[in-house]
Order: structure tokens, then C-alpha cells, then sequence
């Protein structure tokens, strides 16, 4: 029976004596703590090293790499030393193999777990191999040895500032015999821990023995990813309570004892006959093969997966809207119209900052997100009137302050998502990947659409089954359009799709014919050409005209449900004023799953959001982090899988919107009832004599359409 012995610094009521199978050999395992006394270790060494096969060393400060260089720690090689002829470790180089095992196998396993996360290591100079992987996934590197090891209020942001720091500490700590230098006067040594603290609650992962993570409450961990070692079920329960999401145990366990890797690593060395040094990858992988071990991704609180984090730009609708940034809201009560004209081109001009954290959301199946809504200054007026690099160098900047906050995507809001190329300059140039939410908004408006419909009553539903009812497409061979007939052909009986462009309307009826067989389809080169526009139940207009006249409203049957999806509007809102007897909607409002906090961003219920912001909080929960939704022309495949995702994640339709808001409950009853009166004696008005005109030509372009 081989006999292996571990003498560790940590505390003593951890020891344990057990026997075991390992590798084909029979083991007598034990570790003797000496709550932190040195001296004890070297007594232990030298009383031991003859008695046993191989020997373990536990929490003491190891040899260490950084860059190219290789640092000895002179107390540690004079306890290796007292080993004499018994091999001894501290299970450094497992640990570097199993670092690295456990976190690429977290980042495939939970889908981008550590992308831009902002991690902080403890010691960064004893973790260099590990900082140098995570730095594959992440910028965002922060290392707090200066004030671990010299009191200095320091933290180190980069791998080459910790290169440096390590050549130019290292001659000390070999002075100081390694031992912490915090300064022990308590002013300083309140302030050093003040510093740690707001670091550890500030990162999303947190680098750290266990030991030190011991100093930390639910404060600073709180959510947090931890990565660290040794992890027994008492420790995993302490950081439970402590509030941790998800623990990284860079140790492999192959027995029912918590051990260490030191022990691990002894073990391996007596069961092969060969040093540390000479154990080669080869090696390692036959073992963790064989013994079937796998990396340990401990979830302390059951349910709770991984917090993703998103960014999203918005600014201010108008001017009025100004009055509700803090800095202006005095000014705005009491300043006259023109110097709000001045104050609006000047906000324009100001640099993007963080209106408000979202947190709370949480999908159905446990992963979570949180974000930041940071602003740009411009009003939509003043968006237009420059340049789009102007809106380009501020959507930048934004996208930088997202990064450095640890967001993972970032989406454009209102109309900094039209502006030039719509999106594709900035997701060129950005740091982060991003998308405009349009595809989102093209699904939800059309979701708003059938809700108005069903609670309109005026056509029949019946679960299951299509809508018994008529729907029109204007503008059908548009990216958007043509996503919008596509849906609509799911859910209706007979879609007239309308459009200029001829031989892109045959294009797309084959399309629609083939994933929706059974649709009658009627093509119409005109918007106002199509006799039946008074028969309509739905109308869904997505042009590009760029606010030209699309639709005579006073054509249309009362109780129809139009959904102008156009950017700008199709109909203007001296329009719809016409006829209260017609729903017209603009978009369809998300509520976000779980317990949502943040500041009002327009609606009384926290948890409601505009269709394009609940676009990147979707991908964000899907772990989707690329550029998604990106110039005019929308894809269809996009729309139809955001709406899925979006189920999936637990998103629900909120409220329905049109030119003044979101509809009441009263407003869609008030329009039924006035439908139901008007279509008593209601006709469609005249046409103009230009259309009339149109009707008397050939009705090839408008004939109904079934498959074969």
C-alpha cells in the first residue's frame, strides 16, 4: 500500500486519514493542516518524509509564471527541499490543466459565459496561465495584486500590466520572504479592503481561493461566477447563502473526500513512479479519461443559470422629453421656447451616459439578463440634421462605455437604428455585436395586430384554425413587407399582397404558396387598384414612402385593423384622426419575463418594453452575441425566429400602440362600437378618377391565386 501524506497551511479541522483505489494502486491518503503556522510545515516535512511514498503541499505560495518569466518563491523551495528524496508537489501543473479544462468546457457548455465578462483575480500573478485563456473571451481583465500584496490602492487592468508588475515585485516579495505587505495601520488597511470589496462587487467573475473568498459577503458575491478550487459541500452551501450563481471548481474530485490537487497530483506521481515534471499531457488525458472526470459547474441555488448583459441606446423623442433628464429639468420649467431650441442642439453634442440598469429579467429556464440604457443626446430632429457620422462617433462612444460595463451586444433604439446604413457602419466598427431590434418590431406589431383583431370580435377565430377574414399587404416585396405576408399567411385565409415591382410579387407568392399551401393570394400592382380594400380586416403597410400618401383610410371597412409598420409612418396621424372607427397600430409592446427593475422609460409597468429593446434582451438571454438584425432589408427567417426565441424566453405581447399611445381596454371598445354602427350603411368613398382609371385595365395582376 502506497502511502501519501499532505501538509497544507490551511486550517487543521479539514484533516482527514481514508484508504482508497487509485490508478490500480491501494492508497493510504491524510492530510494534516497547521492553521498557518510555516514553522510547523517544516517539521512536519522532516518528521514525514520518510514514512511516506509521496508528499503533498497545500496553501503555500507557489512557484509562478508570468509571460516568459518563471519566478521561484525561496520559502517554498526550502520546504521542497526538506522533503529530501520523497517526491513532493503542490500541484501546480494540474492545476494549470484543469484551469483551463474547466473554464473553455464552462464557455461551450453555457454558451459565451465569459464573453466581455469583467473578471478580477485576486492574484492575477499565481493565476497567469488562467488569465491568459479568459483573455480569449474577455477584455475586460482586472487584477488586484498591488493591493493584495503592498496596501497600494491599485488595481491592474491588462495582461501586460501585470507582466510588468510581476519583474518589478518579485525582487521584494523574495526580500519579504513573501510575506502580504498590507499595510497593518488600520486607516489604510479599512481603505485597501474598501477597494477589494467595490472590486469584487463590481465583477462578474471573481478569481480566488477559497479561502479568500471566505472575507466576502452577499454584498460583493451576490450573483456572481466564482472561480476556485476544493470546493466540499460545506463550502458550496456557504456560497449559497452567500448568493453565488455558479461555482467553477478547478479540482477534480475522483474520491468522496474533498481533496486538493496537490494530493491529486501526489498520488498520480506514486501510482506512475514518475516527478511531477516528468508526467507528461499524454498522461493526464489517459487518466481523466479512464476515471471518466469531468470539470465541476457547481450551481448553488438550484434553478439559477448565468447572468448575460446587454446594452441599449435610446434618446429623447422630443423636446419635451428633455425635461425629464435631471440636469435639465429646472431649466425646462422656466426657460422660454427658444432657449429650449438652444439647449436641444446642445444636448445633442453631449457625451453618451447611463440612464438607468435593467435587472430582474429571468427566462423560464433560469438564465438571466441584465443591461444599461445608455443615452445619446439627439432628439430625432437633431439626428437628422447632421450627418450620419455624427450619430455614428456617439453610437460608438456608447458601444464603449457598454463594453466597458461588460455588456455582450447592443442594440440601436429609435432612430439611431435608421439612421445611414441603418446599423451595418456601427456593427462594423463597434466593439460589441449589435442589432436594430427591427425584426422583433416586425413580428410584434403583427402579434399586436391578430391580439386587436381577437379582441375586437368582429371577424370569426377559432382556435386552431385560420382567421376567417382578409388581410392586405402594401408594400408586400419589401424586406419588411414581405416578412409581414409571410406571417400573415400562417394566420389568415386570403392575403392580397400589393406591390409595383411585378415580377418580385411572383417571387414571393411561390414562396408563400409553398410554406403556406392552401392561401388564396391576389396580387395587386397598386395600393388603391384593388376593388376588395373595403373588405379588408387587416391592412399591414410597410412601404418606403417616405411619408407619401400610401392608403385612402376612407376606402377602408370600419373595424379594420391597420398596422403601419412603416419607418416613417405611412399614415399620419391627421389620418387616423378620420376614422375612430378604424384600429390603427404602430407597434406591439413586450413585457419581459421575471422581476424587473429600472428606471420608466414610458410606462407605468417596469416590465413593459418597446419591441426593439425586448429584440436584444432575447438574444442576450439565448446567448446569442452577434450582429443580428442590420440594414433596410429585414429577413424573414430572422423575424420569424426572434418571435420564437422570444416564447421561448417568456416574452408576452403587453399593450397595443398607436399614433397617441397605447390602447385602453375602453379605446378598443369605444372603436368596436362605433364599427358596428358604421358599417349599418357604411360605403367605401369614391375613387379618384386616377384609380378608376386602373380598374379598367386588365385584372390579370389582381386575380386570384391557388396552388396547383
Amino acid at each position: 500500500m502506497k502511502k501519501m501524506v499532505s501538509i497544507s497551511l490551511g486550517p487543521g479541522d479539514l484533516d482527514y486519514d481514508f484508504r482508497t483505489r487509485f490508478l490500480g494502486e491501494s492508497f493510504q491518503v491524510s492530510r494534516i493542516g497547521t492553521d498557518g503556522d510555516a514553522g510547523q510545515v517544516a517539521k512536519l516535512l522532516a518528521a514525514r518524509r520518510d514514512e511516506a511514498d509521496t508528499l503533498g503541499l497545500g496553501m503555500v505560495r507557489e512557484h509562478y509564471t508570468v509571460g516568459t518569466d518563471h519566478f521561484v518563491r525561496p520559502e517554498t523551495r526550502k520546504l521542497e527541499k526538506l522533503a529530501g528524496h520523497t517526491p513532493v508537489t503542490t500541484g501546480s501543473r494540474l492545476r494549470e490543466i484543469v484551469q483551463e479544462w474547466t473554464v473553455r468546457s464552462a464557455q461551450l457548455e453555457l454558451g459565451k459565459l465569459f464573453n466581455n465578462a469583467k473578471v478580477l483575480f485576486l492574484s492575477g500573478t499565481l493565476n497567469y496561465r488562467l488569465a491568459s485563456v479568459l483573455s480569449e473571451y474577455t477584455d475586460n481583465l482586472t487584477f488586484a495584486d498591488p493591493v493584495v500584496q503592498f496596501g497600494l490602492p491599485n488595481l491592474l487592468h491588462s495582461l501586460k500590466a501585470l507582466e510588468l508588475y510581476a519583474a518589478g515585485s518579485h525582487p521584494v516579495l523574495r526580500f519579504e520572504s513573501g510575506k502580504d505587505l498590507i499595510p497593518s495601520i488600520a486607516p489604510f488597511q479599512f481603505f485597501n479592503h474598501m477597494v477589494l470589496r467595490r472590486a469584487v462587487r463590481e465583477a462578474h467573475v471573481v478569481v480566488a481561493p477559497y479561502e479568500q473568498l471566505a472575507h466576502y459577503g452577499a454584498n460583493e458575491l451576490e450573483g456572481k461566477t466564482v472561480i476556485t478550487s476544493t470546493v466540499s459541500d460545506e463550502r458550496l452551501e456557504e456560497l449559497k447563502e452567500k448568493g453565488v450563481r455558479l461555482v467553477l471548481d478547478c479540482s477534480i474530485q475522483p474520491f468522496k473526500q474533498t481533496v486538493g490537487l496537490n494530493v491529486v497530483e501526489a498520488m498520480v506521481m506514486a501510482a506512475l513512479g514518475k516527478s511531477a515534471s516528468e508526467i507528461s499531457q499524454d498522461d493526464y488525458l489517459e487518466i481523466f479519461t479512464d476515471l471518466q472526470l469531468k470539470p465541476r459547474l457547481l450551481y448553488p441555488i438550484p434553478g439559477r443559470k448565468q447572468i448575460n448583459r446587454f446594452a441599449f441606446v435610446i434618446h429623447p423623442l422630443s423636446q419635451k422629453y428633455l425635461n425629464n433628464l435631471k440636469p435639465l429639468e429646472m431649466v425646462s420649467r422656466v426657460a422660454p421656447k427658444p432657449v429650449m431650441n438652444l439647449v436641444e442642439k446642445a444636448v445633442a453634442y453631449t457625451p453618451p451616459f447611463v440612464y438607468t440598469k435593467v435587472e430582474g429579467i429571468r427566462s423560464p429556464d433560469g438564465v438571466e439578463a441584465e443591461g444599461w440604457l445608455i443615452i445619446v443626446g439627439g432628439t430625432p430632429k437633431e439626428i437628422m440634421s447632421h450627418a450620419p457620422e455624427f450619430t455614428y462617433r456617439r453610437l460608438l462612444a456608447a458601444a464603449d462605455i457598454g463594453k466597458k460595463l461588460g455588456a455582450q451586444i447592443m442594440g440601436l433604439g429609435a432612430f439611431t437604428k435608421v439612421v445611414g446604413d441603418a446599423g451595418i457602419t456601427v456593427a462594423k466598427r463597434a466593439p460589441l455585436p449589435i442589432t436594430t431590434g427591427n425584426s422583433y418590431s416586425a413580428s410584434g406589431a403583427l402579434w399586436a395586430a391578430h391580439d386587436a383583431v381577437e379582441r375586437l370580435g368582429l371577424v370569426t377565430l377559432e382556435k386552431g384554425k385560420k382567421v376567417k377574414g382578409k388581410a392586405r399587404v402594401v408594400g408586400a416585396t419589401g424586406a419588411i413587407g414581405s416578412a409581414c405576408a409571410r406571417l400573415l399567411a400562417r394566420t389568415t385565409e386570403e392575403l392580397h399582397l400589393v406591390s409595383p415591382e411585378a415580377a418580385k410579387l411572383l417571387i414571393l407568392e411561390k414562396s408563400i404558396l409553398k410554406e403556406s399551401p392552401g392561401i388564396k393570394l391576389v396580387l395587386s400592382s397598386y395600393a388603391d387598384s384593388d376593388e376588395n380594400i373595403g373588405d379588408m380586416d387587416m391592412i399591414v403597410t410597410a412601404t418606403s414612402g417616405a411619408g407619401k400618401k400610401i392608403l385612402d383610410i376612407m376606402q377602408v371597412k370600419p373595424g379594420c385593423v391597420i398596422t403601419d409598420v412603416a419607418r416613417p409612418l405611412d399614415l399620419s396621424a391627421e389620418d387616423v384622426e378620420k376614422r375612430p372607427d378604424v384600429l390603427v397600430i404602430e407597434s406591439g409592446e413586450i413585457s419581459l419575463p421575471g422581476d424587473v427593475r429600472m428606471k420608466s422609460i414610458g410606462f407605468e409597468d417596469r416590465s413593459v418594453v418597446y419591441a426593439c429593446l425586448a429584440e436584444t434582451i432575447v438574444l442576450a438571454l439565448e446567448g446569442r452575441f452577434e450582429n443580428f438584425t442590420l440594414g433596410r432589408n429585414l429577413e424573414w427567417g430572422k423575424v420569424h425566429e426572434i418571435y420564437k426565441l422570444g416564447l421561448k424566453h417568456g416574452m408576452r405581447l403587453a399593450a397595443i400602440s398607436g399614433v397617441n399611445g397605447v390602447y385602453s381596454d375602453a379605446d378598443i371598445a369605444r372603436v368596436r362600437r362605433l364599427a358596428l354602427e358604421a358599417r349599418k350603411d357604411w360605403k367605401p368613398a369614391g375613387l379618384s378618377k386616377k384609380s378608376a382609371a386602373r380598374r379598367k385595365k386588365p385584372r390579370q395582376r389582381a386575380a386570384a391565386r391557388k396552388p396547383a
